[in-house]
């Protein structure tokens, strides 16, 4: 379940670590200062609320009675109030527990914020005075002054109070802090995305170089980023030209073989034309035949793999198959264009390197398929399909990708006397050398279907 829920990519997967770790850390860390806080700031507020209720009664007691109500709304402001109520022979002041009333207004927030900032008052004042929320529409603080221990009976039984309101005291609202928070997330967001971006650049890079290299159009790579990633490049630049000069080697024997092959197989044919012994001069040409198509094999795929060879022109792909299939028309053989044909299908193109690609594919399928051989060209989206289709056997599924490489025999499938297995291979590199692809699928017929898909110009 984790392994679906976590993304794919490996800057997502950084940025999901970087940004987890910090919210993980930072949550914590407000937790625990906010804690901290928090008790020192109610010890420190009970503290001094405990100090100043005191101070006040005594300043107070120190006033006449008639004067104290005076004396408290102009040292307020005119915001606070001191009451006196005459109490009830026996009465006492009881500390209880009120139950929240579910009918009471929401702006009891307040009061519900302020209620153990008073419980812990109440512990804390020792001498009878009690502090108390009120419970009407109008949220207020009721401190109970208890009278001085050496006054008279009378005045024993008044008891004052001094009322502070709180309706323009707002309760505590985050929503600043919440939003700095955010700011602050999104900032550590995009730094985050910005580092794991400089992380995984140079792989994305060496990724689509990877896909170009498989395509047969390898690209070098800027090293860039952290070491490991720069290493990374650096070899794969050095893997890259490990390889070119392999293929440039591998370019050099199979043109220079073939090449030097060519005097002695002439000598061969000289030799043999002057033999005398029928039966033995017969089977010594069948077997200088095959050679010779070998050599030619060799030739054709050592010109048909180097780019360098290649002069791509914009050309009609309609006009020139037409022309191109016309010849093996023209020739008397069971090679047939499927009409119609698509006519202003525009791509860049080599046209005697699509002409050998056609040739092979067509000598393949009357050498080792089955006639009639049909010749179509169609779209699919932005690509022009060429496609070749015989009556043979076919090739299995299991087999084709096999086909395609160099030197390969299907030998179970096919007869290839003088062949060397570079006919599909040679026909594969020239499509991929356009741009395009090459594919082997079942014909309807029962016999092979070999697409090639070449993008089209816009």
């Amino acid at each position: 379940m984790l392994h679906r829920l976590l993304p794919r990519s490996l800057r997502a997967r950084l940025i999901l670590l970087t940004l987890g770790t910090i919210l993980l850390v930072q949550a914590g860390t407000m937790a625990s200062v906010s804690y901290f806080r928090n008790q020192f700031t109610e010890t420190v507020t009970i503290e001094i609320v405990s100090t100043t209720i005191r101070t006040l009664r005594a300043a107070l007691a120190e006033i006449p009675a008639e004067a104290r109500a005076d004396f408290v709304r102009n040292a307020s402001r005119n915001e606070w109030r001191l009451w006196s109520r005459t109490l009830p022979s026996g009465a006492r002041l009881e500390r209880r527990t009120r139950p929240s009333d579910p009918d009471t207004p929401r702006h009891d927030d307040l009061r519900r914020d302020l209620r153990k900032l008073v419980d812990a008052l109440n512990a804390r004042l020792d001498d009878g005075t009690r502090v108390a929320l009120s419970r009407g529409s109008t949220p207020r603080i009721y401190v109970s002054l208890q009278p001085d221990e050496h006054t008279d009976a009378a005045a024993m039984a008044t008891r004052e109070w001094l009322v502070i309101p709180l309706d323009k005291l707002s309760p505590p609202v985050a929503t600043p802090l919440i939003a700095i928070w955010l700011a602050g997330m999104g900032i550590i967001l995009l730094i985050s995305a910005a580092f794991s971006w400089h992380i995984t650049r140079p792989l994305t890079n060496l990724a689509k170089a990877a896909d170009q290299l498989a395509a047969g159009q390898p690209q070098r790579v800027i090293p860039a980023g952290p070491s490991e990633t720069r290493a990374l490049g650096e070899r794969f630049n050095a893997m890259l030209d490990a390889l070119n000069e392999s293929e440039a080697v591998r370019r050099t024997l199979l043109a220079g073989l073939p090449h030097d092959l060519k005097g002695p197989l002439s000598r061969m044919w000289l030799r043999i034309e002057m033999m005398d012994e029928a039966h033995l001069k017969e089977g010594l040409r069948h077997d200088l035949q095959d050679m010779q198509r070998m050599v030619d094999q060799f030739i054709g795929f050592v010109r048909g793999t180097d780019p360098t060879n290649y002069q791509f022109i914009e050309m009609d792909l309609g006009d020139w198959l037409q022309e191109h299939a016309g010849t093996w028309e023209s020739a008397a053989s069971e090679v047939r264009l499927l009409h119609p044909i698509a006519h202003g299908l525009r791509v860049r193109g080599d046209g005697l390197a699509l002409g050998r690609l056609l040739d092979n594919l067509i000598t393949n399928a009357m050498n080792y398929g089955a006639p009639p051989i049909e010749i179509g060209l169609s779209t699919s989206g932005s690509q022009a399909c060429i496609t070749v289709v015989d009556h043979g056997p076919g090739i299995t599924l299991e087999r084709r990708t096999e086909a395609l490489r160099p030197f390969s025999r299907l030998d179970e499938a096919r007869t290839l006397t003088g062949s060397v297995g570079l006919g599909l291979a040679l026909c594969n590199s020239i499509a991929r050398a356009h741009g395009g692809t090459l594919s082997l699928e079942d014909a309807l017929s029962g016999g092979l279907k070999v697409v090639v898909s070449l993008p089209l110009l816009s």
